[in-house]
């Protein structure tokens, strides 16, 4: 099976291209370690048989000196791209991305996902933090409480597709087992921090410029509503999922021997 050209979709690690009927190929960029990859594929076929909705795996594959992963193609767009084409949703978005958050942490995690506190450890040793800021945040680490639910680790609204189904949670290759306020957090620093993708358009940056910050209040809000958690237990999470952001991004600048698999 040879990808087309047509690309489905880019993030951070990959580029998502078109693999004939029913299938799309999401391969990886160079600095993805293959224990990742093989760990991405593991994970997303242990969740669809248990019945979450994430997209069907079908094999490891690797073209022009890429490696990557065969999945079912799932039609729909992404929460983001559903906002971006009727901003006025923007608000009742930052609400479902709560309920699915919710929904997502109320399931008991296949045991063939990595725990969040092995993997959050791993990212510490791989930041390109000093010694003593890497000691800190592992011994916050080992204050924070351990969990079995489904963490997906980075739950943004390009990471859900709105197919005609329902919304299906794509992208699970920092999926974990742990607790959902770590998870929370992260997608809360992502409210805070993240860049928007580059073809957001300046009408979407302006607007959520001027709207993240109520934005992140809405997400939180409408997701304590139906889970348990504070402000103050996400900020207990900061400096661990501080770290770990900081060797995705080492990794993806090229010092990719340092990233856990």
């Amino acid at each position: 099976m040879n990808p087309s050209s047509e690309v489905i979709g880019k993030g951070l690690t990959s580029v998502v291209y078109a693999a004939g009927e029913g299938k799309v190929i999401k391969l990886f960029e160079s600095w993805v370690p293959e224990p990742k990859i093989r760990r991405e594929f593991t994970i997303t076929r242990a969740l669809h048989a248990a019945g979450l909705p994430v997209p069907a795996v079908y094999e490891i594959a690797e073209r022009d000196g890429r490696m990557g992963i065969v999945f079912e193609r799932v039609d729909g767009i992404s929460l983001f791209r559903s906002v971006k084409a009727r901003p006025w949703r923007l608000f009742g978005a930052a609400r479902q991305l709560a309920e699915l958050h919710a929904q997502l942490h109320g399931l008991r995690a296949p045991v063939e996902l990595p725990t969040q506190r092995d993997q959050l450890a791993g990212w510490i040793d791989a930041s390109d933090y000093p010694p003593e800021r890497k000691t800190a945040a592992h011994a916050q680490l080992a204050r924070l409480p351990s969990g079995d639910a489904v963490c997906h680790g980075d739950f943004h609204p390009e990471n859900i597709l709105l197919s005609p189904h329902g919304p299906v949670i794509i992208d699970w290759i920092a999926g974990t087992r742990g607790h959902p306020v770590g998870d929370v957090a992260r997608t809360s620093m992502l409210f805070e921090r993240a860049n928007l993708p580059a073809d957001a358009g300046w009408h979407m940056k302006a607007l959520l410029k001027c709207a993240r910050t109520v934005l992140h209040r809405t997400y939180l809000k409408h997701y304590f509503r139906l889970r348990p958690g504070s402000r103050e237990e996400i900020e207990a999470w900061r400096l661990p999922q501080m770290a770990a952001t900081s060797a995705w991004r080492a990794a993806r600048d090229g010092f990719d021997e340092k990233m856990p698999s």
